[in-house]
């Protein structure tokens, strides 16, 4: 692929008006709207990414209810289809449903598992799947933080039992809250490496601290990297010193990325203060690893991201990067967030981190 580079763009025009909420901001499941992808698509014409003969729109692949099955319980499927049936409602204090929100869901499965599908099978050399509701919250009995099904859990397991993929997937997760419903289905699972950066906002029990590593024969295999709130570009950076060294060790076939673009300066419901600098400057170095030890072989994932500006800028310069093309952040990004860096606080974090992982990981036994 490297001479005939293609990025997949996964889409579908009920991604831009189905599952639209009921309830007007500032409600927290509001952020969660078809505005989401058509602002992105909007952007990305304006920029036309979509004239690029590199790019390639991809429609979801057609699923029935059984591969949903593969990642949830019957019962709380059939909740999700006869909540739809009635017109919707709000299954819990995260989650809404309306009339067309099973089908929309169960799309969103199929556009995950045919971004991977693409990439695995060599059709594109990377690919981006621009599907909502987003997934990385979702149990396996029940919906969470905007979350319906578990787009990805669900795509590892088809591949795992539909397809008899067995190679070892690392997923990164870089949404600004922890993917705790997704880090349940690979806990215990030693071929599936979760690595998670997210914002460090444990204030109601939460979950996805740093000695959370995993059970069983999946000990090591699961890595959390919290950051402190209003962490900025140069703090976010930092979680790659131990990622990289990691998956080099890892050697995945596969590089799923679970992108959640809430870290953003502007997004409503997060509260870093990253730029598309970010965004852009990880994707590169992904890029890079990736090309040399799984044959570039990425599939980016949408997950959150709710700032109607900002989630097609942050969109727009991971294309940017895959693209290995010189990216610009917009002029309304020049802001000096630097008084707010909490590199101190993060350099802490990754070194307690290097020593829990040195019993599990070769490469996190040197400079400690």
């Amino acid at each position: 692929m490297t001479n005939n580079k293609k990025i997949g763009i996964i889409i579908d025009s009920d991604f831009t008006f189905k599952h639209s909420p009921v309830y007007p901001h500032p409600v927290f499941p509001s952020y969660e709207s078809p505005l989401r992808i058509q602002s992105i698509l909007t952007y990305l014409e304006k920029k036309k990414i979509f004239d690029d003969n590199r790019i390639v729109k991809i429609e979801p692949k057609v699923i029935d209810d059984s591969i949903i099955n593969l990642a949830h319980t019957k019962y709380y499927i059939d909740t999700i289809k006869h909540l739809s049936s009635l017109g919707g409602g709000l299954l819990n204090d995260e989650v809404f449903i309306t009339s067309d929100t099973f089908e929309l869901a169960k799309k969103a499965v199929g556009g995950v598992i045919q971004s991977i599908e693409q990439v695995i099978n060599q059709k594109v050399s990377q690919s981006i799947a621009l599907i909502r509701p987003p997934g990385h919250h979702a149990l396996r009995e029940n919906g969470s933080g905007l979350c319906v099904f578990n787009n990805i859990a669900n795509s590892v397991l088809y591949l795992r039992q539909k397809l008899q993929y067995n190679k070892k997937i690392a997923i990164i997760d870089i949404d600004n809250h922890f993917g705790d419903g997704l880090v349940q289905y690979f806990y215990e699972d030693p071929s599936v490496l979760y690595f998670s950066i997210h914002e460090y906002d444990f204030v109601d029990g939460d979950i996805g601290f740093i000695n959370e590593l995993g059970a069983g024969e999946g000990i090591g295999k699961n890595i959390n990297f919290p950051i402190p709130m209003n962490s900025i570009d140069a703090d976010f950076l930092e979680f790659i010193e131990i990622l990289e060294p990691i998956l080099r060790e890892f050697i995945p076939d596969l590089i799923i990325i679970a992108a959640g673009f809430d870290m953003y300066y502007a997004d409503p419901i997060g509260n870093c203060l990253l730029t598309t600098n970010s965004y852009y400057k990880f994707t590169e170095k992904l890029l890079k690893i990736a090309e040399e030890i799984c044959e570039g072989k990425l599939a980016f994932i949408l997950e959150g991201g709710y700032s109607i500006i900002g989630l097609p800028v942050c969109v727009h310069s991971v294309i940017k990067a895959l693209l290995k093309e010189k990216y610009e952040r917009p002029p309304f990004e020049c802001i000096d967030f630097s008084n707010n860096s909490k590199i101190n606080e993060v350099k802490k974090i990754k070194a307690a981190l290097k020593n829990l992982l040195s019993n599990y990981w070769t490469s996190m036994q040197k400079k400690l």
